[in-house]
C-alpha cells in the first residue's frame, strides 16, 4: 500500500468473505448479499483528523448510515451507530462495523478501513433490506431494495465528504450529525459488571473517546482499545489481556 500514490484511490472489494476480521482477533464469516471492502486512505499527521486519528472509524461507521439515510424516502429506516466502530438496527441488533489498521510513515497515516454491514443477507442477524421491507408494510411506501455495490460507493463518497469537513471544522463538524444517529444518547450503564456503579453516557470527546459519568463524580473518559461495550447487558467491561 505504501507504493501507491497519494492522488488514487484504491479499494479491495469482496463479494463473500469466510475469514474476516473483527476487533480482539475476532473471525467473522460474511455471507453474499453482504458489502464487504477494504479502503485505502492517507491522512497527514499535522492535519485535525491526523491528530485526532481514532476518529476515523466513527465516520466510517456514519458514513455508512448516512449513506442510506440521506436517500430521499429511507430518512427514517432506523440504522443507527454503536460507540466505537459498529451499525445496529435501531439499538437491538448489529448488521455492520468497521476495522481500522493505520501505519505511520514519516508524517502521513496510511489507514487501511476494513467495512461490512448486511445488505441484502437476512442470516446471520439482519440487513438493511430487511429494514426497508418492514418500514413498506408499516409506513405503506415503496421504497427499492437497495444494492451492496450502491452503498458500498455511496459510503465511500459520503466519508470523503465527512473526510473533508472534520478537516476543515474539526470534531464540532460532523458531531452534530453523528449524535443524531448514534444509540447512547442519555442511555445509563454499569462499569465493570451487572453490579457495578452506574454511569451516564455524556457524549465523545475530540479524540472521539467515549466520555462517561458517575453520579457526584468527574467525567471520565473510556478507550476504545481497552473497553468493550456490552449493549445487551448494558455493560462497559473492561476487556481481559
Amino acid at each position: 500500500m505504501f507504493r501507491v500514490p497519494q492522488e488514487i484511490g484504491l479499494i479491495a472489494i469482496a463479494v463473500q468473505q469466510s475469514q474476516g476480521k473483527g476487533r480482539g482477533g475476532n473471525i467473522w464469516l460474511s455471507p453474499m448479499g453482504a458489502a464487504l471492502s477494504t479502503l485505502l486512505i492517507t491522512i497527514p499527521l499535522s492535519s485535525e483528523l491526523g491528530r485526532r486519528i481514532p476518529f476515523i472509524q466513527h465516520l466510517v461507521s456514519l458514513a455508512v448510515v448516512e449513506s442510506v439515510r440521506s436517500l430521499p424516502g429511507y430518512q427514517d429506516i432506523d440504522l443507527r451507530l454503536k460507540w466505537p466502530n459498529d451499525i445496529y438496527y435501531s439499538d437491538l441488533m448489529k448488521l455492520g462495523g468497521v476495522l481500522i489498521n493505520s501505519t505511520l510513515t514519516g508524517t502521513t497515516f496510511h489507514i487501511l478501513i476494513g467495512c461490512g454491514f448486511n445488505v441484502s443477507n437476512s442470516n446471520p442477524t439482519i440487513c438493511i433490506n430487511d429494514l426497508i421491507m418492514e418500514h413498506n408494510k408499516t409506513k405503506n411506501t415503496q421504497l427499492k431494495p437497495l444494492s451492496a455495490d450502491c452503498l458500498i460507493a455511496r459510503s465511500v463518497t459520503v466519508l470523503e465528504k465527512l473526510i473533508n469537513t472534520f478537516q476543515e471544522k474539526g470534531p464540532n463538524g460532523v458531531l452534530p450529525l453523528y449524535y443524531k444517529f448514534w444509540v447512547h444518547s442519555g442511555k445509563q450503564v454499569r462499569l465493570k459488571n451487572d453490579d457495578g456503579p452506574l454511569a451516564r453516557i455524556v457524549g465523545i470527546d475530540d479524540s472521539g473517546f467515549l466520555l462517561v459519568q458517575e453520579e457526584g463524580k468527574d467525567v471520565v473518559t473510556v478507550h476504545p482499545d481497552g473497553n468493550s461495550f456490552d449493549m445487551l447487558r448494558n455493560l462497559i467491561i473492561p476487556k481481559q489481556q
